[in-house]
Parts: structure tokens; sequence; C-alpha cells
């Protein structure tokens, strides 16, 4: 592996202060090729005039230009925050984006509640583009019956039967005094994203101890299911567990616990490629601060350590209070508001090449940057 080509999606300005910070990066190529690039945008992460932007690379170019500048961020009369820009295109010309609302309708309150460990009251949203993205509908809601503190967590997934999966995880909300709970999920559609009346469970630890937080899914390369990559939490413990990793399909309820890969990281974003391998793009916060990509061999069940490739090196300039050792919760959360790079992107390219996302730059100023690798087998 190696790359040969990099550059940036976006580069922050000093202002307006609503552009200066970009995070939580998505990856989407259409069916003619070209690749669009989302991600939040304010003036902090998850500040509270946070809404997205998309950004275009046109099949056979190389530079990104600005596709949608930004959202709409009321939704039902209510002000809020969006975080989080998937895409998937049921049809030729007809994309379909998800995101996540945070209601801030009390704009004083932060995302998380350090008392009672509750997220913001949020909905989960979508919108289409009849004209491959020039022009958008109105949100909609997609309700998650049953399933509270939910956020949308990784791209949308389509099946060889036509079928679509939105991934996101439930926690709890902010006033709600009860123990949280966590769990990894899926919204299915078989209508081409027009309503997702199906839940799918993914991933949660019936002991509740561990969090398989922020998968990440991508189609296996016939289709026929997916592979989910976990951050993986240990809260007994207080510490983050290698990166975990499980495969499914859509409809069709998980049958066994994700497995450790020894990939020590955070957020891994998977691609199996046509030949069977599966690469794992991961964040590692840890020292050194890096974007790793990982390759196996064997479709994950082994990742050897001559197979990766360091894509970025970062220099954490974010003032963090948590170590590997021990975490504690509440802090680890601040210290999340506070990482200045990661949310890892990964798509394959119509022309064989892996292109890799992300978000880096210092406290108050960040933009988000690519990287094109070869993967071409070792002959």
């Amino acid at each position: 592996m190696r790359v040969i080509d990099e550059g940036t999606v976006f580069v922050p300005p000093e202002s307006p202060a609503c552009d200066r910070v970009a995070s939580f990066t998505s990856l989407f190529v259409d069916s003619r090729g070209d690749v669009i690039a989302g991600f939040q945008l304010g003036s902090a992460k998850h500040g509270i005039d946070a809404s997205l932007r998309l950004c275009r690379r046109r099949a056979g170019e190389r530079e990104f230009t600005t596709l949608v500048d930004r959202f709409p961020t009321t939704f039902a009369g209510r002000p809020g925050t969006l975080a989080g820009a998937e895409l998937i295109e049921p049809e030729p010309g007809r994309w379909l984006l998800a995101t996540t609302w945070f209601d801030r309708s009390e704009p004083e309150r932060p995302l998380f509640d350090p008392v009672t460990e509750g997220l913001l009251r949020s909905k989960q949203l979508a919108c289409e583009s009849t004209d491959w993205g020039q022009t958008w509908s109105q949100w909609r809601e997609l309700p998650t019956p049953g399933l509270t503190g939910c956020a949308l967590t990784g791209p949308l997934i389509p099946s060889a039967g036509g079928a679509i999966g939105l991934t996101f995880e439930s926690f709890k909300e902010f006033d709600d005094p009860t123990p949280a709970r966590h769990g990894a999920w899926l919204l299915i559609s078989e209508d081409g994203g027009r309503s997702f009346p199906k839940v799918q469970l993914v991933a949660r630890d019936e002991a509740n101890q561990v969090y398989y937080w922020d998968q990440r899914l991508c189609p296996t390369a016939d289709r026929r299911g997916f592979v989910a990559a976990f951050w993986t939490h240990d809260r007994k413990s207080q510490r983050d567990l290698p990166v975990h990793l499980a495969r499914g399909r859509l409809g069709a309820e998980a049958t066994s616990q994700p497995i450790n890969t020894g990939i020590v990281g955070q957020i891994a974003a998977p691609a199996e490629l046509p030949d069977g391998r599966l690469a794992l793009f991961v964040v590692d916060r840890n020292t050194p601060p890096t974007m790793t990509l990982w390759m196996s061999n064997d479709g994950g069940q082994t990742w050897p350590a001559d197979q990766r490739l360091v894509i970025y090196n970062h220099d954490e300039q974010g003032q963090l209070t948590q170590t590997a050792g021990q975490i504690d919760f509440v802090e680890y959360w601040e210290d999340m508001r506070k990482w200045t790079f990661g949310h890892p992107s990964l798509r394959p390219l119509p022309t064989g090449e892996l292109l890799a996302t992300w978000y880096a730059g210092v406290p108050g100023l960040m933009g988000v940057r690519w990287a094109m690798v070869d993967v071409s087998p070792t002959r």
C-alpha cells in the first residue's frame, strides 16, 4: 500500500467564525464517479451554529469545490444543530442524505450532561435531491421507536436485494435519571429510502459493560452482507479496548458478539475490496497520534503489522486530560470535544484505489484532508 496523492477538501478560514471548525467527515461516490465529502461545520465541534457542508470532486479531477454551503438547522420550528452527512444513491441522480439533529432550544446545554450522562434530545433526519445534489427537499424525521439518545454513526449501506441500512446508536437523553444502556443499530428501508420502518440490532453487550461505539459499516464485495467496525470501550475497566469487528446481513439480527482485532485505536472505517481483502482506516489517539490504514488478507481474522500504512501523523494541541490507562467517563466526553483530528471515512473508487478523509487542525481551526491509496496486491 502507498499514498499516491493527497490534499485538502476544506481549508478553514479565519472568518467567518461559523466556518472555522470542520469535523465528523463522510464520503460518498455517486454513479458517475463523482466524490462527495460531507462534514459538520461551525465555530466549534457541536457548536451552537453547527450545520453541514458538502464538497464535490468531479470524476477525473483532483480538487474539491463546495456543492452545498449549509443545510437548514431548524426542524419543526425548533432551533438545532446537525452532525454527520451520510449519503446514498438509491437511483441514478436521486440522493438520500441522513443526519442527526440535536435540539438547541436551550443553547446553554452542552451535548453531554456530566450528571445524568445523557445526550441532548435528538432526531434522525433525512432529505432528498433528485438533481445530483443541486437542490434538496425539506427535512423529514426517521423514527427510532423505543430508543433514545440516538445519533447517526456512519455510512448508509446498500444490499444486493435493494435494501438500505442506516447506522445509528442509542444511549440515553439529557434529563433521563435512569442508568444508560448503549446499543448499535440499523434502520432498514426496502423502498429506496422513502421509509425506514424496521430496526435491527447490530451489537450490544447484555451486561452493559462494553460499549460498541461509532459503528462504521461497509457492504461486502458481493453486497450480500456487511462488515461493522467498532470503537470499543469497557466501562468497568475504564479503558478503550482494541477495535472490534462483526459481520452480518441487513434484516438478520446479530447472532454473535463482535470480535477483537487487536488493533489499537478508536473509530475505524472498513472497506471490503473486490478480491476479498478487508481494509480498516483507524484513528489512534494514543502516542503518537496517527491515522493508519490496516489491511487483512483473510477477511479480518488477522491484521499483520507489515500490512499497515500510517497515512497521517498528528500534533495534538488540545488540552486533554485522559490517557489510555484509566479513563474517567465524564472527562473523556470533554476530551472528545477537544480532540483536533480524527473521524476516518473510507471509500473504494471505481478506478481501484481507496480514498480516505479525516478532519485535522488546531484548537479553533480545523479542516478536512484526503489521501488516495494504491492497494494493488504485492506481486
